[in-house]
């Protein structure tokens, strides 16, 4: 039935009346866009022809609606009608009627565009290529630019599977970029540029070598130098980093174009600079060596402008400036054949590809490109203006990523460089904020509130002259919502970053443009100036944020009063205070409940208080203090029992010698008793003892050190660690008992050596952080015992002994380092690891006279990178890691030395795989395992604290592609690596996008072997997630759409439901 009304209709078609055809071809659309639509052999053969002859109908909406036809007619007939349609097709562009070409020519591009299975499209791409050369290199002009239009597609969908065609479609190609005609010069480009992606390395550098021939070439017209140029731009662009090879050979010519051209060839340098921007992001590897000279480049090119000069007098009158507005507006100079303007806007954009792609370049842009940006916002053209905006605003933001986290502000800082330059660019965009453009002066609230985010307190000198603008702004009546809507959210994040004494003298001034905002009748326009609002009411009434932090700094305050001068306080006083205190004593704000209760302390242990002031804190304050410990403790449960023994001994000490020495006798009679069902009563006693040891001695209590030590034989971990705690603290209590006996002991117990060394480790811990030194001879005996031990077999105890090391570094570092520094060319591997875990443990985040002292000898102990033995390498990896997130400073200068040897340790070595024999099966062992691991955590901590000395393209490809493709335990921290990157650095990671698909693919696919236990399909879910996650920060980089691998590989993702689910929750984690 319903083949007989396709006949009908396809009757219909054929008619004289154009009408009858135009409603007859619609209803067959209308037929074959139905699901169940279905012809036999006979029908796709009269569907296939009726609708190419439809396409010839001198009515033009009929040959469109059999245009439109086609796309459903592939998809319901055979392959072999597919092909057949395709070649009439093309022999009608080739060799049909030139008002017949049009049409053919959109016919084939729509059949392209509908193909999807890869079987189509190979059936298709055995004639339709051939055919397509032939109409390119052919003589006619005709129709050139249809094949190069319908190739392009071809090229941009099925490209790699063309392998075999490739060279003879290049060379094809690349003879029309000597066209005399412009526009099949254009589409060549594009043509060359599809296939290029999927070209091999050979056939791309063959590409290359003939347009870099042709730039060289003496005696080339204009036209045909601007072409290849353009051509060089394209393939950087499709190819990314696979081009950087080629860079050496064009870049330097590029540079040559830019700077030699003549004075009216505009183009040529403005294409020039934007294949050098595509080098920059697309090769930011391979273009390192030629920064430094685009650099100048740009910079001069940025202000190029010869058919102008600018004699403006410096802005030095403000006020008087804004009545010559309008005259300045009207005497501004244009010139409609002026095309300079395109060489400042390539030279605009060609900075922001550098800033963007170098972090590690950010003080010299602040030194060289900073001052001449802010110079550029007087730039007379609006639209290049812009351009200079967004080039500035992206090295505020490169600014905020590379010091995100970053306290110090040191003179070599990005942060301090930019704080200098706030007066210049407060100056010169209030100059912005006086021009009549709005675009210009939307462009200028951008920048302004890009540096409140990155810089927040930086305007706090200048909020008085910026209020003018802010007020133009808002009461104008030529601005837009867009510009009001700026204007208020600048406001808002600057009343939100700065201090509200700041303001205090301009509220008037700004409250009433705003309040005028609220009543604004667009809506968005009205939110801001509301969310304004309540910045404003914060200003004018601190809120309760304010007063807790008037409360914090009251607290403060009173301790250092009474501390010094409490005795010209009266104890009334200090009930009074007592009083007040009880009432901040909450589970809800626990660090104002932890000053309170540090005052009542202070109060309490001033000799001059009275017993009222003991009797008040009992009364008040007693009671809450133990029901906020009822209510926390189930929170601090691991640490309960240390908590209970600092308690217990404090009480200890308050109660009296005598009370103090019954609690020990109780104590180690606790600890006499051996039975199994009394472990916990043993390990808190330990804890106890420990506690009180630490703060009274207790060597009048005889053998108490023999009766801990016993109980390093208990069978329970937690009460060996717990005498070993007690064992090191009792020692602090008498250093000159103890300490000798922990010493002996070492030497001569070899099975509870381990555990000794953590009491001596309590010790030395206990010295660094109260600040107190030990006698020179028991520093001497403590670094013989320490240096003996650091060729221990076991692991652990060399961690140890490197931590007390350490540990004694921070007290006496001008012995230690030295002593350290000399052991780094013992020929004892173990020693040479552990000396550099030692200053490891010397790098802590407070400010230590270590610092000064080990700052030159740095290099001794992190240059064991390159250590023969892997134990070595790893310790000085971990040292690197714990001085980036520590101490970064110290060791920027180090860095470009550093970086290339880090690198090398997270690629697998096969001279650390080995293959153990267990009989039935064999078990491939990786030793350099861990070591790749902290390799990648290194480079992670690395690009939080210095990123401004980390080049990531070079890090990229291939290390981080390696480590995507590598063991799971490696694959989380690169996942992890990847998405920073990706937030930090996405221009770098946009150039090698398309390789790390693979890696990422292959672990979302993964599947564990059937008997695999639950652990290992546990571990794998976790891998897939960390894969998705990190291509979740992928698909956020702006451009990630032009990796072709990129998308396909989303799209495989949308269409399996269980990697969406899990992708999709991820999102909205």
């Amino acid at each position: 039935m319903a083949n007989l009304q396709i006949t009908g209709i396809l009757e219909k078609m054929t008619g004289k009346d154009k009408d009858y055809r135009y409603m007859a071809t619609s209803d067959l659309l209308n037929e074959l866009n139905k699901e169940t639509f279905k012809a036999d052999a006979d029908l796709e053969i009269k569907l296939s022809n009726i609708v190419l002859q439809q396409l010839d109908d001198v009515a033009g909406d009929v040959s469109g609606l059999a245009v439109k036809c086609l796309a459903p007619l592939v998809k319901k007939v055979s392959e072999a009608r597919v092909v057949e349609m395709t070649n009439k097709l093309c022999d009608k562009l080739l060799n049909g009627k030139d008002q017949h070409r049009d049409i053919a020519s959109i016919a084939l591009k729509t059949i392209v565009c509908e193909v999807t299975t890869q079987s189509l499209a190979q059936s298709i791409l055995v004639s339709l290529p051939p055919q397509l050369i032939k109409g390119i290199t052919r003589d006619e002009h005709r129709d050139k630019c249809e094949c190069l239009d319908i190739l392009c597609d071809v090229l941009h969908k099925f490209g790699n599977l063309m392998a075999t065609d490739h060279e003879l479609l290049l060379n094809a190609l690349l003879s029309q970029l000597n066209s005399n005609q412009a526009s099949v010069r254009k589409k060549t480009v594009s043509c060359i540029a599809s296939l290029a992606s999927s070209l091999s390395d050979d056939l791309l550098a063959k590409a290359t070598i003939e347009v870099v021939r042709n730039l060289r070439s003496k005696g080339v017209k204009p036209e045909m130098t601007r072409t290849n140029i353009q051509m060089i731009g394209a393939l950087s662009r499709a190819v990314g980093y696979r081009f950087g090879p080629h860079l050496g050979d064009t870049v330097p010519v590029l540079i040559n174009y830019c700077t030699s051209a003549s004075e009216n060839d505009e183009e040529l340098r403005e294409y020039s600079l934007q294949a050098l921007e595509s080098f920059l992001l697309r090769c930011p590897r391979d273009i390192s060596s030629y920064c430094d000279e685009i650099l100048h480049l740009t910079l001069e090119y940025l202000s190029y402008d010869p058919n102008f000069t600018d004699n403006m007098e410096e802005d030095t009158d403000e006020e008087s400036h804004e009545e010559e507005e309008d005259d300045e507006s009207a005497n501004e100079y244009t010139d409609d054949e002026d095309v300079s303007w395109k060489v400042r806007r390539a030279a605009a954009k060609c900075l922001a590809a550098l800033i963007v792609s170098r972090p590690e370049l950010l003080s010299k842009l602040y030194e060289e490109a900073c001052p001449k940006l802010i110079d550029r916002f007087k730039e007379r053209e609006e639209n290049v203006k812009m351009d200079v905006f967004n080039t500035f605003i992206e090295l505020l933001r490169q600014t905020g990523n590379v010091t995100k986290g970053q306290i110090d502000m040191n003179e070599s800082s990005p942060r301090w460089l930019l704080k200098q330059e706030v007066p210049k660019v407060v100056k010169s965009i209030n100059r912005q904020l006086r021009e009549k453009s709005i675009k210009t002066k939307v462009g200028a609230f951008s920048v302004l509130k890009e540096l409140v985010v990155v810089l927040p307190d930086c305007l706090a000198e200048h909020i008085g002259s910026l209020i003018p603008g802010i007020e133009k702004a808002l009461n104008d009546k030529s601005s837009t919502s867009n510009l009001k809507i700026e204007a208020l959210i600048f406001t808002r994040l600057v009343l939100a970053s700065h201090s509200p004494s700041v303001f205090h003298p301009h509220i008037k001034a700004l409250s009433s443009p705003v309040l005028s905002a609220v009543g604004e009748r667009y809506y968005k326009v009205t939110a801001e100036a509301l969310r304004v609002c309540g910045e404003l009411v914060r200003i004018v009434r601190p809120n309760i944020q304010a007063n807790r932090a008037l409360r914090q700094a009251t607290l403060g305050t009173l301790n250092s009063l009474i501390v010094a001068y409490g005795d010209q306080i009266g104890s009334s006083a200090y009930e009074v205070i007592i009083v007040e205190l009880s009432t901040l004593i909450s589970d809800s704000d626990l660090h104002m409940t932890a000053l309170a209760l540090e005052l009542c302390c202070t109060l309490m242990a001033d000799r001059r208080s009275s017993p009222n002031v003991g009797l008040a804190v009992r009364n008040k304050v007693l009671s809450q203090a133990l029901t906020l410990i009822k209510a926390r403790c189930y929170r601090v449960k691991p640490f309960w029992p240390y908590i209970q023994s600092q308690c217990v001994a404090v009480l200890c000490l308050a109660a009296g010698d005598q009370k103090c020495s019954s609690t020990v006798k109780m104590l180690t009679e606790i600890l006499k008793d051996d039975s199994s069902a009394n472990s916990a009563k043993q390990h808190l006693a330990l804890l106890c003892l420990g506690e009180i040891g630490r703060r009274k001695d207790l060597s009048s209590h005889v053998h108490i050190e023999t009766i801990i030590i016993e109980s390093f034989q208990s069978p329970f971990e937690e009460i060996k660690s717990a005498a070993s705690y007690a064992l090191g603290n009792i020692a602090v209590g008498n250093l000159s008992k103890y300490l000798p006996f922990i010493l002996d002991q070492i030497d001569n117990q070899q099975k509870k050596q381990y555990l000794l060394l953590h009491s001596l480790k309590e010790v030395i811990v206990r010295q660094s952080v109260d600040k107190a030194e030990f006698q020179d001879s028991s520093v001497e005996k403590i670094l013989k015992l320490l240096f003996n031990h650091c060729e221990s077999e076991e692991e652990g105890v060399r961690n140890v002994v490197a931590e007390c090391l350490g540990k004694i570094a921070l007290i006496e570092p001008a012995k230690l380092v030295p002593a350290l520094k000399v052991r780094t060319t013992s020929p004892a591997a173990f020693t040479r690891a552990t000396v550099v875990i030692a200053v490891k443990y010397s790098i802590v985040e407070r400010p230590e006279k270590i610092d000064e002292i080990i700052y030159p000898e740095i290099s001794s102990f992190l240059l064991l990178i390159k250590d023969h033995d892997r134990h070595v390498r790893r310790a000085a990896v971990l040292a690197l890691s714990t001085f980036a997130h520590n101490k970064p400073n110290l060791i920027k200068g180090l860095l470009p030395e550093l970086l290339p040897l880090l690198y090398d340790q997270t690629v697998v070595k096969k001279e650390l795989i080995r293959t153990v024999d267990l009989g039935p099966f064999k078990h491939i062992v990786d030793d350099g395992l861990e070591l790749r691991k902290a390799a990648f955590e290194c480079v992670d901590t690395l690009l939080d604290s210095c990123l401004d000395q980390v080049n990531p393209s070079s890090f990229i490809v291939p290390y981080l592609k390696s480590g995507l493709d590598d063991h799971y335990d490696v694959k989380m921290p690169c996942h992890l690596i990847l998405s920073k990157l990706a937030d930090k650095c996405p221009s770098a990671v946009l150039a090698v996008l398309d390789s790390l698909v693979d890696p990422l693919q292959k672990t979302i696919n993964f599947k564990p072997k059937q008997d695999a236990v639950k652990q290992e399909v546990d571990r794998n879910e976790d891998m897939i997630r960390s894969a998705l996650r990190a291509i979740g920060a992928l698909n956020h980089i702006s451009g990630g759409d032009c990796s072709l691998k990129f998308k396909s590989l989303m799209s495989e993702i949308s269409r399996s439901p269980t990697l969406w689910d899990k992708y999709y929750s991820i999102r909205n984690e």
